[in-house]
């Protein structure tokens, strides 16, 4: 696609403006150019490069998705070991009012939740 059509299709006021947000220069691009240039004008062969340093294997790193729940359940938290903390912010008059439970276990904190809730 031409980029003055494709700047007037995202609506940019100027091509510059696409090109300077979207097209970006590697190190395998530079490299190209600079021995197409060799070729052209100096009429050099390109020389092999030497070998790339090996690139870092890949961690096994995941990241964890977080778990919301739904609005008005309120939320479960672990303070330590031992104590489970039940939250949940009713709105009163416009106000936002935090409400706090604790518990040894999360299933007791869950039930005194859901009936500090009801």
């Amino acid at each position: 696609m031409d980029i003055k059509a494709l700047s007037a299709i995202i609506g940019h006021v100027s091509s510059a403006t696409t090109l300077n947000v979207y097209a970006h220069v590697t190190d395998e691009m530079q490299q190209s150019a600079a021995a197409k240039i060799d070729r052209a004008i100096a009429k050099l062969e390109p020389q092999p490069e030497p070998a790339a340093p090996k690139k870092p294997a890949r961690t096994t790193f995941q990241a964890v998705k977080g778990k919301y729940r739904k609005p008005g359940t309120g939320c479960v938290t672990q303070i330590s070991d031992h104590l489970w903390e039940g939250r949940y912010s009713p709105t009163v008059n416009r106000k936002r009012m935090a409400r706090n439970i604790y518990a040894p276990t999360k299933a007791e904190c869950e039930e005194k939740l859901a009936q500090m809730v009801a």
